[in-house]
């Protein structure tokens, strides 16, 4: 589990192929339905199927789930705000890792 000096971007790798369902996502997550079909709707969280009741989430849905309730919750940030800052925090790791690799970090 993380601890208090983790940052929220970092935490246990949840593999890829998990699958999840909208309803086993709002339970992970602790949110309503509401709030997994806004994210989706903005962009903030990706789902496979044709609606709600088929769509299924991976593993990296969860982390950006949970991400986006805290960004919401806690620092009060708008709809749009929370899929920017995801974005935004995916790019980071990204530049991270490609640092890490380079031998730069």
């Amino acid at each position: 589990m993380c601890n208090s000096n983790t940052p929220i971007t970092q935490g246990p790798v949840v593999a890829e192929e998990i699958q999840l369902t909208l309803s086993e996502l709002c339970q992970a997550c602790h949110v309503s339905e509401e709030h997994i079909i806004a994210w989706v709707d903005e962009g903030a969280l990706e789902a496979t199927g044709s609606a709600p009741p088929e769509w299924r989430f991976t593993g990296p849905a969860l982390r950006r789930g949970k991400l986006a309730l805290w960004l919401t919750r806690d620092l009060e940030i708008n709809l749009p705000g929370v899929a920017l800052a995801l974005d935004l925090f995916d790019e980071i790791a990204t530049l991270q890792a490609q640092l890490q690799r380079f031998g730069m970090r």
